[in-house]
């Protein structure tokens, strides 16, 4: 994170970058000229703290998707949220007169839209009181089309300037990142981690299948609802303020469980690391690729992840 801040159109020395962290943190030291801390302090590091906590966000709760509709290709895009979340935004943004990206007009539609997406999913996965988890990945895709469907139909209803912000928010970005973004995504994202972690015995057991599951105890149906509920609040939370950002939620998860295993208790903590690392490298490259030109987040994640996917579908045998 301290490399990500310190590269940029201006690059700051390592130690000049630790220097004004440490002062504004710790009161201590100096803060160095204005302009230095102006680019460090108030543009690039809250820009690398909330692409950390997007990414951190994101790879959780597709770690536990995954589990809970018992299908290694689930994500949060896979079912629905995200198309929730950008149908939220993109209304806000072309019928609310242009609102600004990282205004709170936008941030709200998109958490409101992916938990509504959330909602129908659950509501459309359950039969007979049950939740089946092929049902829900069919819900998922089935919600996710009619949310894009709609999504499209207001593009088209929006000015050129309108299309520029809507095409951007629907490709990711934490351009413009501000300090006072940052509280209410920090405290999401690690209560929600640290939250999920604490269901990780039952996620394991869970792992064995539902009748093995339901044989110790564990109430399958309501679990997966709550773990529903945790992961739309968790992704609605970072896609209002980040945009719709791909295959994050797929990729991380697996590369954790084939190095470390899918004992939960490890994987959730260690998967919200890798994510956090894996989008500020992103970030770092879409803003030092074409500069001084920024690339949306979500095209590097797409060129990365789409090969993963395919590689992955190549190698679970058990999608046959």
């Amino acid at each position: 994170m301290i490399v990500a801040i310190s590269i940029g159109a201006v690059t700051v020395p390592l130690g000049d970058v630790w220097g004004i962290v440490w002062h504004h943190v710790t009161g201590q030291g100096a803060a160095g000229d204005l302009a230095t801390d102006q680019i460090v302090w108030n543009f690039r590091t809250p820009r690398v703290v909330l692409a950390a906590l997007v990414g951190a966000g994101l790879a959780v709760s597709g770690a536990v998707l995954q589990t809970v509709v018992s299908n290694p290709l689930a994500d949060p895009i896979v079912l629905g949220f995200s198309y929730g979340a950008t149908l939220g935004a993109v209304l806000v943004i072309t019928l609310g007169g242009g609102v600004a990206l990282a205004g709170l007009g936008v941030s709200a539609a998109a958490f409101l839209g992916a938990v509504a997406a959330g909602a129908l999913v659950f509501a459309l996965g359950r039969r007979n009181g049950r939740m089946a988890p092929t049902r829900l990945v069919l819900a998922g895709v089935a919600v996710g089309y009619v949310f894009l469907s709609a999504t499209s139909y207001v593009q088209l209803q929006a000015t050129p300037t309108e299309l520029r912000t809507v095409m951007f928010w629907m490709l990711g970005s934490v351009a413009g990142a501000q300090w006072d973004q940052l509280p209410p995504v920090t405290v999401v994202v690690l209560a929600g981690t640290a939250l999920l972690t604490l269901f990780g015995r039952r996620l394991n057991v869970l792992l064995a299948g539902d009748d093995s599951a339901t044989a110790l105890g564990v109430d399958v149906n309501r679990l997966r609802a709550v773990l529903l509920v945790l992961s739309a609040l968790l992704t609605g939370t970072v896609i209002a303020v980040a945009g719709s950002i791909g295959f994050v939620g797929l990729m991380i998860p697996h590369l954790v469980r084939l190095t470390l295993g899918a004992d939960h208790r490890r994987l959730l903590p260690l998967t919200a690391l890798l994510g956090a690392l894996y989008l500020v490298l992103v970030d770092l490259l879409s803003r030092t690729l074409d500069r001084p030109n920024e690339l949306p987040l979500g095209i590097l994640t797409a060129l990365l992840g789409a090969p993963f996917f395919l590689w992955l579908l190549r190698r679970n045998r058990g999608l046959d």
